[in-house]
């Protein structure tokens, strides 16, 4: 196993001792936990960012519905005669 340092924000240090003495657990198997979990989670938000970006994008170029017609649309869900939903 290597050895890495690492500097903690200093509103982290009694979380992560409260953490530790809660799961009688060191610092550094605490920490590799943590990291172990977030990059098996990148691949997923890796995914999400490639949906989310091109969604951005479209909207910076004006291809959007504003908030307020959407909200309307869908009060009328509720209503007898709902409104076709709105378009770009």
């Amino acid at each position: 196993m290597l050895v890495t340092t690492i500097r903690i924000q200093t509103e982290l240090e009694m979380p992560l001792e409260a953490l530790c003495k809660k799961f009688n657990r060191s610092k550094s198997s605490l920490i590799n936990q943590v990291l172990k979990e977030f990059i098996a989670q990148d691949p997923l938000a890796e995914l999400q960012w490639q949906k989310t970006e091109p969604a951005l994008r479209s909207m910076k170029w004006g291809n959007g519905v504003p908030a307020e017609k959407v909200f309307k649309w869908m009060r009328s869900w509720s209503a007898n005669e709902k409104l076709p939903r709105p378009k770009c």
